[in-house]
């Protein structure tokens, strides 16, 4: 199958597909791969090239200059001057979608996931967090996108007893949730902030509903900041699972914050040169085991592209020595 007859299938039946569970069948526009065929995607966060001050074309040329086929950006609910002037590598969603996945589509690229995680744990999750969320969904589709990401806020509510925020948010994604599943897009929560960095915390979030709609992002970066052991969380919710940002920690800024945030933006070294790297290793192995065929979505620091290559080189090598076949 030519490389865009495939973006194509994939925007057409990867919502299902992947909520459901059989991830690669879909996206292929085959049947599913055996066991010994199964094989992985490599992806990107365009969070990478913020301090560049990319457009989101420009990380589409990046993408296609190296290789890469699965994009994932942060949606705008609105107008910003840094994105209309071309300085942001974000999409606002007065943007039309559909002909977005069509200029995609020229690129050879789909989206694997948008970010629309605005913290759902405070007072304003339903009143700002809840809105973004349904807008991000409705343009997902569209855009031909399986998936939106969501979240917590970094730090416990101020002014909230900790099982008053639960509520607020299981009432949130009660409501996103009856959306999500009327246009066939998966809600992901990633562990980012105060409650989901919790495995407790997030496997009660999990459960507020038992839609196949409702799964995990897991992020190796900011589990590792926040004082967990990346593999361990990664096997407790590994059958919730839906799709992985591949994030390295610095050593300087592990010993700065490890186990006191919850969360950080973008790596700021490259794949492989950080203390979480063996802990990406062994994440890669658990996934493996576990005939996951979804995205790796890398979230680094770019520096305009030398740091996120560097990344990306390193993940292609570890991915080899693991035996991890990469869909191209």
């Amino acid at each position: 199958m030519k490389r865009r007859d495939f973006v194509k299938a994939a925007g057409l039946g990867a919502a299902v597909s992947q909520a459901l569970g059989g991830q690669a069948c879909l996206e292929r526009g085959k049947a599913p791969f055996s066991k010994e065929e199964m094989a992985m995607k490599l992806g990107f966060h365009t969070d990478a090239f913020n301090t560049a001050y990319f457009s989101f074309e420009k990380c589409l040329e990046w993408a296609k200059a190296n290789g890469v086929h699965w994009i994932e950006c942060g949606l705008i609910d609105g107008v910003s001057w840094i994105h209309g002037l071309g300085y942001q590598p974000h999409v606002a969603m007065y943007e039309d979608p559909a002909l977005l996945r069509k200029k995609m589509e020229g690129y050879g690229l789909a989206f694997s996931q948008v970010d629309a995680a605005y913290p759902l744990s405070g007072k304003d999750g339903p009143v700002r967090g809840v809105p973004y969320v349904l807008n991000a969904i409705r343009w997902a589709k569209l855009a031909g996108c399986p998936r939106v990401d969501t979240t917590d806020g970094l730090h416990a509510p101020p002014d909230l007893e900790d099982a008053e925020a639960m509520e607020i948010m299981r009432g949130c994604y009660e409501q996103i949730i009856e959306v999500a599943e009327a246009h066939q897009i998966t809600i992901n929560i990633e562990p980012h902030g105060y409650f989901t960095t919790n495995p407790d915390r997030m496997e009660e979030m999990l459960a507020f509903s038992d839609s196949p709609y409702l799964r995990m992002n897991m992020d190796t970066g900011n589990t590792f900041i926040a004082g967990r052991n990346p593999p361990e969380f990664l096997k407790r919710f590994i059958d919730r699972l839906n799709h992985v940002h591949i994030k390295d920690v610095s050593e300087s800024l592990a010993a700065a914050v490890r186990g006191k945030d919850t969360g950080i933006a973008v790596s700021q070294c490259a794949l492989g040169d950080g203390v979480n790297a063996d802990n990406i290793r062994l994440c890669l192995e658990v996934l493996r085991d576990h005939g996951y065929d979804g995205v790796l979505s890398m979230e680094c620091e770019g520096q305009g592209g030398p740091m996120i290559e560097r990344s990306l080189a390193w993940m292609r090598k570890t991915l080899a020595e693991l035996q991890i076949p990469i869909e191209e």
